[in-house]
């Protein structure tokens, strides 16, 4: 019987053994998942401050477009009024 309790036990040992280490594993891919998401939460904001930034300059671009569509009908009105 001392040979099966042993045997038992040694398997018991071993299961507990390796759900220390899944644990291990567990904790250090958990931080791992923290720290990307930290990296890729900084890297949009980043990103997000880019595309303001952009967004801004075409605002500015069609502001542009329309004074310069202004001037150069105004400019085609005197001409054809000049001659």
């Amino acid at each position: 019987m001392p040979a099966k309790v042993s045997q038992t036990l040694r398997a018991l040992l071993e299961i507990r053994d390796e759900q220390r280490r899944s644990r291990a594993d567990h904790e250090r891919l958990r931080g791992e998942v923290v720290q990307m998401r930290d990296e890729v939460t900084h890297e949009l904001r980043g990103v997000s401050a880019v595309l303001v930034d952009v967004r801004d300059l075409l605002r500015e671009r069609l502001d542009l477009r329309d004074q310069v569509g202004d001037h150069e009908r105004r400019l085609t009105a005197l001409e054809k009024r000049t001659g």
